[in-house]
C-alpha cells in the first residue's frame, strides 16, 4: 500500500508517518525542501522517540520523498496511492491543491479506485477547505467523476511535537499521547484501517473539544506565561497563577462543550486534567513565544479563543477567564512576530476599542466586547505597576 504524505516537517515525520508506516504503508512524502528530501531519499528510513522517561524510539522505513516542485512525478504518485494525506499547514492547502489536482486527473482517466484525501491540519474542516481548492484546477466533468471516487473526510488531530534541534537531520520527537479522528461519512470506498485513527459519524464535537481544550489551554498557558516573562510552556504551567486561571478558562470551555455536544462531565473533567498533565510534561520544552505566534489567527472569531467565548456566552456561561487570555493576547508584544507587532501598531495608532474589534470581530455592543475591554485596561495597568 502506498500513501503519499505532503509535509515532511516534524509533525509529517513524527504523527502522520508513524501511524501509516504501523499500519503496513510505504510512504512518499512531498515537500519543498531539497535537503530534506534528498535525505530521506538517501537512507529511506528515520527514527521518531518519545518525550517520556522511558525515551522509546521506533524506527519508520520503507519511506521515499518527492521535491513539490516536481509536479509530475507528485501527480503519479497520487494517481496510484491508496491514501493521501497533508500536514503542511492550513495556509499551505491552497498551494499543494493543483498538484493534487493533476493526480486526481490522472486517476480518473485510468479509472482507478477510490481514494481518499486527508487534511491533517490544526483546523476546522480542513479537507473540506482542500477539496475546495483542488476543485478550482478540475472542470466540471473532472468535478463531478471526483466526486463519486475520491473523498475528502475531514479530520481532528492531536499530538504535541515541540520545537527541537537534533544532529540526525531527520531524528523527531514527539509526545506520547496522540488522537487522529476522521469522520468516516465523508470516506469513499474502503475505510482506511490505520490503528490509531478513530471514525466517528459526526465530527464537529471533537474538533470543538480538542480545539476548545488542547489549542485554547495552550494558548492561555503561552499568554499569561509571556505576560509573567516565563519562557517555556513547561515553566510557565508551574506557576501556580497560570495553572490556576488555565484550569479556569478550560472549565469555561468544558461547561459549553458540556452543554453544546453533551459529553460526559466526568470523562471531560478527565480529559481536562489529561491535556494539563501534557502541558507539564518535563520532556517537553516549547517556548512560550512559539505556541503564542500568529496572535492575529488566534484572536479570530471562529479561533480557541473568541470562538468559545461567544459561544459561552450563547449558554449563559460567563467568559471571565477566557477574556482574561484574549485581553494577554491582545499584549502579545513578542517582537519577532509580525502579527503581533501589527496588532501593537494597531493599538498605538487606533486604541484598544478599535483593535478588538477589528481582530476578534466582536461588536462593540456585545458584552464580551466590554468584559475583554475591561480585563485589557486592569492588565495593562497591573503591568506598568510592575504588579503582574
Amino acid at each position: 500500500m502506498l500513501a503519499v504524505h505532503f509535509g515532511a516537517g516534524n509533525i509529517g515525520r513524527g504523527f502522520i508517518g508513524q501511524l501509516l508506516h504501523q499500519a503496513g504503508y510505504k510512504i512518499c512524502f512531498v515537500d519543498v525542501s531539497d535537503e530534506l528530501v534528498a535525505e530521506i531519499n538517501r537512507r529511506q528510513e528515520y527514527t521518531v522517540s518519545l518525550a517520556s522517561e522511558e525515551k522509546t524510539t521506533f524506527t519508520i522505513h520503507n519511506v521515499t520523498a518527492l521535491l513539490s516542485k516536481d509536479e509530475e512525478a507528485v501527480a503519479e504518485a497520487i494517481a496510484s496511492a491508496d491514501l493521501v494525506t497533508t500536514a503542511v499547514g492550513p495556509n499551505i492547502l491552497k498551494f499543494i491543491a493543483p498538484v493534487i489536482a493533476k493526480g486526481i486527473q490522472k486517476r480518473i482517466k485510468a479509472e482507478g479506485k477510490a481514494l481518499n484525501v486527508i487534511a491533517c491540519e490544526n483546523m476546522i474542516g480542513g479537507s473540506s477547505a482542500l477539496k475546495s481548492f483542488v476543485y478550482e484546477s478540475l472542470n466540471e466533468e473532472e468535478q463531478k467523476q471526483a466526486t463519486l471516487v475520491i473523498g475528502f473526510p475531514d479530520a481532528a488531530v492531536d499530538r504535541i511535537v515541540p520545537l527541537q534541534k537534533h544532529d540526525d537531520k531527520l531524528w523527531v520527537t514527539v509526545e506520547p499521547f496522540y488522537e487522529w479522528v476522521v469522520n468516516q461519512s465523508q470516506v469513499l470506498g474502503a475505510v482506511p484501517q490505520v490503528e490509531g485513527i478513530t471514525y466517528v459519524s459526526d465530527l464537529g464535537p471533537f474538533i470543538e473539544r480538542k480545539l476548545f481544550t488542547v489549542n485554547t489551554g495552550h494558548a492561555a498557558v503561552a499568554y499569561l506565561g509571556y505576560l509573567l516573562k516565563l519562557g517555556s510552556i513547561d515553566q510557565a504551567i508551574q506557576n501556580s497563577y497560570v495553572l490556576d486561571m488555565t484550569e479556569k478558562v478550560l472549565h469555561e470551555t468544558g461547561a459549553l462543550l458540556i452543554a453544546k455536544h453533551h459529553f460526559d462531565s466526568k470523562q471531560h473533567e478527565e480529559y481536562i486534567h489529561k491535556i494539563i498533565k501534557r502541558f507539564k510534561n518535563p520532556y517537553i520544552s516549547d517556548e512560550v513565544t512559539r505556541v503564542g505566534r500568529s496572535p492575529i489567527r488566534k484572536l479570530s472569531a471562529k479561533d480557541r479563543l473568541v470562538g468559545p467565548a461567544l459561544q459561552a456566552l450563547e449558554y449563559g456561561i460567563t467568559p471571565s477567564a477566557l477574556s482574561l487570555v484574549i485581553a494577554a493576547a491582545l499584549l502579545f508584544d513578542s517582537k519577532d512576530d509580525p502579527e503581533a507587532a501589527e496588532i501593537q501598531s494597531h493599538i498605538k495608532e487606533n486604541g484598544i476599542e478599535a483593535a478588538i474589534q477589528k481582530y476578534t470581530g466582536i461588536s462593540s455592543a456585545s458584552p464580551l466586547f466590554a468584559l475583554i475591554l475591561e480585563t485589557y485596561k486592569k492588565v495593562k495597568s497591573q503591568i506598568n505597576s510592575a504588579s503582574i
